[in-house]
C-alpha cells in the first residue's frame, strides 16, 4: 500500500531537475504515493470529476455502508468498499442515492465491466503507460486526468502525472517557460502534448514530482483550493 518497494533515494534525485522540485522534495521528504486497489481507485475517481473532497468522501462513505460488507476491528464497525459485482446489480436511482448524481450510471457500467473482466487490472499493470491509459479512457466517465490517477495509485505507471486546473496552474506559476502554457485549461490533444513534455522533463517517475509539487502548493495556500 504504501510502495516500500520503491527506491526512494533513486526517484528523488530523478526527479529533483529543478529549484521548485528540489525545494518541494526537502520540505515534504516522507511524501509517497500510496497503492490503492484497482476497481477502489477507479470507482473514487470517477466520482472526484468536478467535485471537491468532502463530498467525495461522504460519496464513498454512503457507499460502502450501502453496498458494501460489514467488518469488525478493535470492537469498532465498519463498512468495506463494495465489490464490482454489487455495483453491477445495482440499479441507478440506487447508486445516486449516495450522493454521486450523473456520475451512477458511470459507476454502474465501470462495475459490470469489471465483474465481467472486460476490464483485466493485472493485464494493465504489465501494459505500457499509453497502452493502459488508451484502455482504461474507453471506461464511460473516464477522461485524460481520471486515468492518469488510476494508472498513477493503482497501476505501477509512475510517469502518470495527473493534470488538472489547480496542477496547471502550478505549472503556469513555475514552468510557463519550459511547458509553453498559454491557457489555464487545455483539451485532450493539448493534455497528451503537455504530458509528454512533462515526463520528459521529470523522467519516468514524474507522478513523484507531482504529488510534491502538489502537496507544497497547496500547503502554501492553506489547503484553500479544496
Amino acid at each position: 500500500f504504501f510502495r516500500k518497494r520503491d527506491n526512494i533515494e533513486k526517484i528523488i534525485k530523478s526527479i529533483s531537475k529543478d529549484s521548485v522540485t528540489k525545494k518541494a522534495v526537502k520540505q515534504y521528504a516522507g511524501l509517497r504515493i500510496l497503492e490503492q486497489d484497482p476497481f477502489q481507485c477507479l470507482i473514487s475517481f470517477i466520482i472526484s470529476s468536478n467535485s471537491n473532497i468532502q463530498k467525495i468522501k461522504s460519496s464513498l462513505e454512503k457507499m460502502s455502508k450501502k453496498f458494501g460488507a460489514k467488518a469488525k476491528f478493535d470492537n469498532q464497525e465498519f463498512f468495506l468498499f463494495p465489490k464490482p459485482e454489487r455495483l453491477a446489480e445495482a440499479s441507478i436511482n440506487e447508486i445516486k442515492s449516495c450522493g454521486v448524481g450523473y456520475r451512477a450510471r458511470f459507476i454502474k457500467e465501470a462495475a459490470s465491466r469489471t465483474a465481467l473482466e472486460k476490464i483485466n487490472f493485472e493485464h494493465l499493470k504489465k501494459s505500457s503507460y499509453q497502452d493502459a491509459k488508451d484502455e482504461i479512457c474507453l471506461i464511460p466517465g473516464v477522461g485524460n486526468k481520471v486515468a492518469d490517477c488510476v494508472l498513477l495509485f493503482s497501476l505501477d505507471k509512475l510517469e502518470s502525472f495527473p493534470l488538472d486546473r489547480w496542477m496547471i496552474r502550478i505549472l503556469e506559476k513555475y514552468y510557463s517557460d519550459k511547458f509553453q502554457l498559454e491557457t489555464k485549461t487545455i483539451t485532450e490533444k493539448q493534455y497528451g502534448i503537455l504530458h509528454e513534455k512533462i515526463v520528459a522533463h521529470f523522467g519516468p517517475y514524474a507522478g513523484y514530482a507531482q504529488q510534491f509539487l502538489f502537496k507544497m502548493e497547496r500547503e502554501n495556500y492553506q489547503k484553500k483550493w479544496l
